[in-house]
């Protein structure tokens, strides 16, 4: 009873101040759900148009995709919004999906372990159906090798897990007719390939031997699964399951089948039979280099691709006793003028099949489209070509595509093309017209930051006015002063109605410009840049989530020989308060496909996406520094009184600083006395932390290099899994003053880290936490905790005086239970109250350093999170909030207040409510008015970051992952703003009133006053 009386008291107290209301939904906050890079590479993954018959008759398409985020989804080509999404578990990755008529089945983890069925219209799960235990997975290179989905003309499926084992599956229920498994499962044989006819239910797959494969063909009742026969075809196959082609006819039509796989650069098949006793025939007509699986393998046609680069359309004649060329794509060699082809196949409402070939035209610099319908022209086929304005330079380079046709007269064919991009973009265009664009790269953001938009005035003028003559500045202000009696016209109108500006209402601008951009009254409104592992940049309006501004970066030098750019840190090293427009700095690692690694630099104009350097053009894609031949050991921003510049580490500690201008040199060596930071050094999976110091010399390499001066003792096989630093925020107060008055001074030693280790190797695995000074390596705090299921998942914030962190404790007994934990730490200077010893200015070197008092409690926190962080405003003057993002795909809000270690845990003295101290209670309560995501289901945020507004209350949120979110929060309520409902129009006319009574009543003042005097 009094811990539900808590709880009443403590809603009472905290949540009306602080509950969202459902109409801010959309106003203060904005929500962009994602479905992740499209696979490709892999047709049964890869984007495929659909078509759903309705119960009326007509019909519809659908976008089907598996993308790298482990989703499977469907999207409506009108417009790219998402039609449905199912998300896969984290460890039970989709290997592949096959749709047919109504339904999408697809099949996932290790071996093919689960297998669903899903209702293509609305992704509704319809049956889910586990076929294995995942430890009994067969780890197969590539993970879908062994995994096959098939349909028949009835209403089953068959799935082929593991590489030896199929099942019939009744599409309906999920209930499983039969099954079978190879009897030597132990063997080299594997299955890749399952095709039902009304007959036989064919296995295919390849035997290995000593220097190649050997087709494997197995036939099973399709009524009980016995096995009919099995056999070895006489082939040498080099290039495994990727070079195995089976081409049939359209369910119903025949039951002819023929094996395709390509041998000593000929191709042979043979034919699918009952007693499977056909010998393999070979086409003599060319050699070939490739088969392509167009997607039509049921259409009994593919894409066989010649030495010299052309394509040929290889069909399965009528009788399916062998095969024919029926089309030779013109131009398609290989050629300096354009890239390799790409080929696809879709159908048209008639279920008719078409084959699309695209490529890039270096010449041109446009995308080309030829699309070829067999049927057409008396069956001698037609081919439909025109030019795509894909601007490779925004979107990179295209990866895939996938069509669909329809045959509007008889020599004229319309087509649809949606093609993926290197960066993540999915795209649509009909004919030569782009319908729409998903940047699907923002998926996976790797790093990201909030930069401050600058005012009106210095948007329009581009300069501030430290830069401006005084010639120029008078000129400004005439032309200002000429809308001076529109302004106060505005201004009495908006003094007289009350029509301010308000907290609550939306910052989203009038227009997307990005010429016009600027701050709005109360800073909410910001620029978001946002870098994603695809190799993209972007610049996000934070006001709504629109995509301003973005650039693919360039790969130097690797461009030549292919690579990838993945960023790993990102600064702002110049801000509007500068008095110039913001720039960002973004830390990446460049990999060539030839092995080589590279640490380059992006610096980018955050208003516009331009390149700071002046190297690249706006239209050419972003160019780099090249700032140290190898990997980088860290990056840090270094703030002096006049300077900001980056601070990098090559292998060899030595210290590269950027920009590397006079002014920041000079600043790095007066700096140089008073830098120490803590680095990973030895190998993955036993990494230690080293304090590391400079010289106080140039090294003969003309360059600062570090030097060790501590290890931290850790335990022997204990291994950093990361290291959290305080932010750099302004800190309102040095202290926390009690209700009687007394002072507990904040530990603000500037020089701590948190760490958080594992011990997964030990006799008993366990994960910890630790702060430390990196100067000398003092640990100043130190705890142990479990670990869960061989991994330590601990997540932990770190601000002000106060570390909080989060993890599972899965022991249980009489008076304890299972449950998620989160532990709050405040740390205090001295031994206790009223003990002062300046840690913000004090030496690390001193020994009182260390003179720290710890003060800690543990809550059960309602469910297990992906990240947390804690709320962030101008002056540090607001309460901090912490801001979690549950694994259930909610984001939450929680007072500082709640996890306060110094809650009493029995009835608050009159001293402790003055503190708004509130008593303890093991359980943090889950409170629904405290979630900032409303409805949205904000899918797998892997971060959050905060920033301040210009009003000290408020504090703007962006969490990413699958999805973007972004919002504002207020911890302390809006104390700096007038409230909405405040009465503007009575103190306007109270205000009138006293101003009319004084004008009235002062002349008659007056006057008495001058009788007063005439007659005394």
């Amino acid at each position: 009873m009094l811990r539900l009386l808590s709880l009443w008291l403590m809603s009472l107290a905290i949540l009306p101040a602080f509950a969202i209301h459902a109409s801010e939904a959309g106003v203060v906050d904005w929500y962009k759900p994602l479905i992740g890079d499209a696979l490709t590479g892999n047709p049964n993954l890869s984007p495929v148009f659909h078509r759903i018959t309705e119960d009326n008759g007509k019909t519809r398409s659908l976008v089907l995709t598996a993308t790298s985020s482990n989703v499977l989804s469907g999207l409506h080509p009108e417009n790219g919004s998402i039609a449905w999404r199912y998300l896969f578990e984290d460890g039970n990755r989709v290997l592949a999906f096959k749709k047919h008529k109504n339904w999408v089945a697809a099949v996932s983890g290790v071996g093919g372990a689960t297998v669903r069925v899903l209702d293509v219209s609305t992704g509704h799960l319809l049956h889910e159906r586990h076929l294995h235990k995942p430890e009994a997975g067969r780890l197969l290179e590539p993970d879908s090798t062994g995994v096959a989905l098939a349909f028949d003309s009835g209403s089953h499926v068959y799935a082929l897990t593991n590489g030896h084992t199929v099942r019939k599956i009744e599409v309906s229920t999920g209930k499983i007719i039969w099954g079978w498994t190879a009897p030597d499962q132990t063997s080299l044989n594997v299955y890749s390939t399952v095709l039902p006819t009304s007959s036989a239910i064919y296995l295919i797959g390849l035997a290995k031997s000593f220097a190649s494969y050997t087709l494997h063909i197995t036939s099973l009742s399709p009524v009980d699964g016995s096995l009919l026969s099995s056999v070895d075809v006489p082939s040498s196959i080099e290039h495994g399951p990727a070079s195995l082609f089976v081409l049939s006819k359209p369910v119903g039509e025949s039951e002819h089948a023929r094996i395709l796989w390509l041998e000593s650069n000929q191709i042979r098949s043979v034919k699918l039979m009952s007693g499977l006793n056909e010998t393999p025939t070979a086409i003599k007509a060319a050699t070939y280099r490739e088969l392509v699986d167009l997607g039509l393998g049921d259409h009994g046609l593919l894409v066989a691709v010649k030495d010299d680069g052309s394509g040929q359309v290889i069909k399965l004649n009528d009788e399916g006793t062998g095969l024919k060329i029926i089309w030779e794509f013109a131009d398609s060699a290989d050629s300096t003028q354009h890239t390799a082809s790409m080929y696809t196949g879709g159908l048209d409402k008639a279920g008719h099949p078409y084959i699309g070939r695209v490529f890039w035209s270096r010449y041109y610099k446009k995308a080309s489209a030829h699309i070829l319908a067999p049927h057409l022209a008396e069956g001698k086929g037609l081919v439909t070509g025109y030019t795509l304005p894909f601007e490779t330079a925004v979107h990179g380079i295209i990866g895939n595509v996938a069509i669909d046709a329809v045959n509007l007269e008889e020599f004229r064919v319309l087509a649809r093309v949606v093609i993926t991009t290197t960066t993540g973009a999915i795209q649509l265009w009909q004919q030569d017209q782009l319908q729409w664009t998903r940047e699907e790269g923002l998926a996976d953001i790797r790093v990201a930051e909030f930069v401050e938009l600058p005012e009106r005035k210095l948007a329009e003028t581009g300069l501030g006015e430290g830069h401006e003559t005084f010639t120029g500045r008078v000129r400004r202000q005439i032309s200002e002063a000429r809308d001076f009696p529109h302004y106060a016209l505005h201004f009495a109108k908006r003094f007289v109605t009350g029509s301010y500006d308000s907290v609550s209402s939306s910052a989203m601008p009038t227009t997307s410009d990005v010429a016009s951009l600027s701050r709005d009254t109360f800073g909410f409104r910001k620029i978001l840049v946002a870098a994603t592992a695809r190799g993209k940049v972007y610049g996000i309006d934070s006001a709504n989530g629109e995509i301003l501004w973005s650039r693919v970066f360039g790969l130097g030098w690797a461009a030549e020989v292919g690579g990838h750019v993945l960023p790993l840190k990102i600064y702002t090293t110049r801000t509007v308060m500068d008095e110039e427009t913001p720039q960002v700095v973004i830390v990446t690692q460049r990999k060539a496909n030839n092995g080589l690694l590279d640490t380059v630099l992006f610096h980018i104009d955050a208003l516009t996406g331009e390149d700071s350097t002046g190297k690249s053009r706006s239209s050419d894609v972003l160019q780099g520094i090249d700032i140290i031949a190898g990997a980088l050991v860290e990056a840090y921003l270094v703030r002096d009184e006049a300077t900001k510049f980056v601070l990098l580490f090559d292998e060899f500690l030595q210290a590269h600083v950027y920009p590397d201008t006079a002014e920041n040199t000079a600043s790095f060596a007066k700096l140089i006395p008073s830098l120490h930071f803590a680095l990973r050094t030895g190998q993955v999976g036993s990494l230690r932390l080293t304090g590391h110091r400079f010289g106080l010399q140039k090294e003969f390499t003309g360059k600062y290099i570090a030097h060790p001066t501590w290890t931290a003792s850790l335990a022997e096989g204990e291994d950093i899994q990361a290291i959290i630093a305080r932010p750099h925020e302004p800190v309102a107060s040095l202290g926390k003053v009690l209700g009687n008055r007394t002072t507990m001074y904040k530990y603000l030693n500037p020089n701590v880290v948190a760490v958080v280790t594992s011990s997964l190797k030990a006799p008993t695995p366990s994960c910890a936490i630790y702060l430390m000074d990196v100067v000398k390596g003092s640990i100043i705090y130190h705890s142990v905790l479990p670990a869960v299921s061989g991994a330590c998942d601990v997540k932990a914030a770190f601000t002000d005086n106060w570390l909080v962190y989060h993890y599972y404790d899965e022991d249980f007994g009489v008076d304890q239970a299972k449950s998620y934990r989160v532990v709050s730490v405040e740390f205090y200077e001295g031994t206790g109250i009223d003990d002062k010893i300046s840690s913000s200015d004090l030496s690390s070197h001193s020994n009182a350093s260390t003179s720290v008092h710890v003060l800690e409690q543990t809550y059960v926190f309602p469910r297990g999170i992906s990240t947390m962080a804690t709320t962030m405003t101008k002056f540090g003057i607001t309460s901090k909030d912490l801001i979690v993002a549950g694994e259930n795909g909610i984001i939450q809000s929680f007072p500082r207040r709640f996890f306060d270690p110094r809650r009493p845990k029995r009835k608050p003295t009159n001293e402790e409510l003055e503190e708004w101290l509130i008593q303890y209670d093991p359980v943090i309560p889950d409170d629904p008015k405290r979630v900032l995501s409303h409805t949205y289901q904000v899918a797998n945020v892997r971060a959050i970051i905060t920033s301040p507004a210009l009003l000290e209350s408020t504090s703007l949120v962006f969490a990413h992952g699958l999805d973007l979110f972004s919002t504002r929060v207020t911890p302390s309520n809006t104390f700096d703003v007038l409230s909405e409902n405040f009465n503007k129009a009575q103190l306007v006319l109270t205000i009138s009133g006293l101003a009319l009574a004084i004008l009235i009543t002062k002349p008659m003042v007056r006057n008495k006053r001058l009788r007063e005097r005439w007659y005394n």
